[in-house]
């Protein structure tokens, strides 16, 4: 079978032939044994009108004068199968039925049955020998009788097995609704859904398959979890040395004279780098880690709208557009912020500083669009990998978009990038196309 069937495909095709088999397998034996009972039948006709032809054509050949052989008149218009020939002891026709052709009778037949190429007959004799009595019957009716009977046989398997594999279509169907339900509920948790799943009505050789799924869920659902701990747990332990280190370097800067204090700013603002590039790495490693679908769907442009709020600082326009109430999603809220955030930032960080940000949220995509120069073709591409810039002078780390687009690879998201943006001469577009 082709290695792309479905199961009930198989099982339908399976049972079906297999029924079809046993269908065939049982005309074949009932072929056999009808053959035989055929031949006992017609050998018996044989033999009963031999012995009753035999007294009669006795009686007949007394009651006549002459000694010629002479034709039997049909008793009606219907055909006669069984032919007989009349012998006297020396072998001469005496009498014979309509249809026998004496060409194909033996001169000389064996007593009891006998076979030639074409035909099965039967001889006997009485009054000493004086006379004979041979019946023949051609074989091609009985072979016709018997082609019949097979056919009759086989050829409702071909009216019957359309509709067995209809039947067994409908019936495995039914029987494999548990098994589809596990399917599609195994398929939905390909976004970061880790929740058990539901082993309802499986069939016993399945339920196993289902416990150990959920077995390995469980463990990769703990190791999630201690993975965003670490991530938790490191972040809180890097800030505040980094924070504590930039504070010294701060203070050192206010109280030292040039040139020195030129050395402590540069200081200070490594240390600010080193901070940023923590943050980036630890939301990456987040976005990478799961946990990016929440329980049950939320509205999104709440999010949004703190997200920009929180930027403010930045002293940039941002032109919010919202349409429809904006989507509503089961991304995990603090994923979204993450995403957005990191898309806003890097408009603001490489976008024309005098031009506004249009962001925009449909129901089925976030549009973050900022004016500037345009990104070659060849080096868009590879903008949502770790570590790789765009041609622009602002500092950054290069792993804003590529945060994004991790985030969107585990939530079932699509992230676009497009520059010039799309009807602009200049500029970048990040659009995130949420599923429908």
């Amino acid at each position: 079978m082709s290695a792309g069937w479905s199961l009930r495909r198989r099982l339908a095709l399976a049972l079906t032939g297999a029924v079809s088999i046993l269908w065939l397998a049982g005309a074949a034996t009932a072929a056999f044994m009808l053959q035989r009972e055929t031949d006992d039948m017609f050998d018996g006709a044989l033999r009963e009108v031999a012995e009753r032809v035999l007294p009669l054509a006795y009686a007949e050949l007394l009651a006549r004068e002459t000694t010629e052989a002479q034709r039997v008149a049909p008793v009606g218009k219907k055909a006669e199968y069984i032919a007989y020939v009349v012998r006297d002891g020396a072998g001469k026709v005496l009498l014979h039925s309509t249809d026998a052709d004496l060409s194909k009778f033996p001169e000389h037949p064996p007593s009891g049955f006998f076979s030639t190429q074409n035909l099965r007959g039967y001889s006997v004799s009485g009054v000493k020998g004086t006379i004979s009595v041979t019946t023949a019957e051609n074989l091609d009716h009985r072979r016709s009788a018997v082609r019949r009977s097979i056919a009759a046989l086989i050829g409702p398997l071909l009216a019957v097995a359309p509709a067995i594999l209809v039947a067994v279509w409908v019936f495995v169907t039914i029987a494999l609704k548990p098994i589809e339900r596990f399917r599609a509920e195994l398929e939905s948790r390909g976004r970061g859904n880790l929740a058990p799943l539901s082993g309802e009505n499986l069939p016993r050789e399945v339920a196993p398959v289902a416990g150990a799924v959920n077995a390995l869920m469980s463990r990769l659902s703990d190791a999630l979890q201690a993975e965003r701990s670490f991530a938790a747990n490191s972040a809180h332990e890097l800030r505040t040395p980094i924070a504590a280190a930039l504070a010294q370097a701060q203070r050192l800067t206010a109280e030292l004279q040039d040139p020195p204090r030129e050395r402590a700013r540069a200081i200070a603002a490594a240390l600010r780098r080193l901070a940023r590039l923590s943050e980036k790495l630890l939301q990456l490693a987040k976005a990478e880690g799961g946990g990016l679908v929440a329980p049950a769907p939320k509205p999104l442009a709440p999010v949004l709208r703190l997200v920009i709020d929180d930027m403010a600082d930045h002293d940039r326009d941002f032109a919010l557009d919202v349409e429809g109430g904006g989507p509503v999603s089961d991304l995990d809220p603090d994923a979204f912020a993450v995403l957005a955030r990191n898309l806003i930032e890097n408009a603001v960080k490489h976008g024309d500083p005098d031009a506004a940000i249009a962001i925009r949220l449909a129901p089925d995509r976030l549009e973050v669009v900022n004016h500037g120069a345009v990104v070659p073709p060849e080096k868009l591409k590879l903008l949502m990998r770790p570590f790789e810039r765009g041609p622009t002078r602002a500092e950054g780390s290069g792993l804003g978009l590529a945060i994004a687009a991790s985030i969107c690879r585990g939530a079932g998201l699509r992230l676009e990038l497009a520059s010039p943006a799309p009807g602009e001469a200049d500029g970048f577009c990040a659009c995130v196309r949420f599923p429908s």
